[in-house]
């Protein structure tokens, strides 16, 4: 079997744009932070601080899109501004959403999650190993 291959001079015509602006001229987010929260029947809206806005499809969130308007309304933001929580001690939910796990790429949260069920998985029983003894070969005279 005998291959043959063939060069090929394709000359490829490079274009060049002027740059319009420097990458400092850009915004790049460095941290994310909540400024505030609001729902609609939908959607459960966050506004960050850096400006952008996050909408997040209330079906996502079983706890919160099945509990009532007025019990949505009753969160709280944690300190550092990463999460909404609502505590059961004051609302019907008890639930606390991580504005981080809504903003990574989908493996990040997929591994996150095997995490978490494995916070809860019982420790399987150890095997044990049955051994079976064979009969000694008797010996050809």
């Amino acid at each position: 079997m005998s291959t043959k291959l063939e060069q090929v001079n394709d000359k490829f015509q490079v274009k060049r744009y002027k740059i319009q602006y420097p990458i400092s001229a850009y915004t790049f987010p460095r941290e994310t932070r909540l400024q505030l929260v609001r729902f609609d029947d939908k959607y459960i809206h966050i506004e960050l601080t850096d400006g952008r806005v996050l909408s997040v499809p209330l079906g996502w969130i079983p706890t919160v899109h099945h509990a009532a308007p007025e019990e949505r309304e009753k969160y709280e933001i944690s300190r550092d501004r990463t999460m909404i929580i609502w505590d059961p001690a004051k609302c019907a939910i008890n639930d606390e959403i991580r504005i981080s796990d809504y903003l990574e790429p989908l493996n990040n949260i997929s591994k996150m999650v095997a995490e978490k069920k494995t916070e809860y998985r019982v420790k399987p029983a150890t095997r044990q190993r049955r051994v079976t003894r064979h009969k000694p070969r008797a010996r050809a005279k």
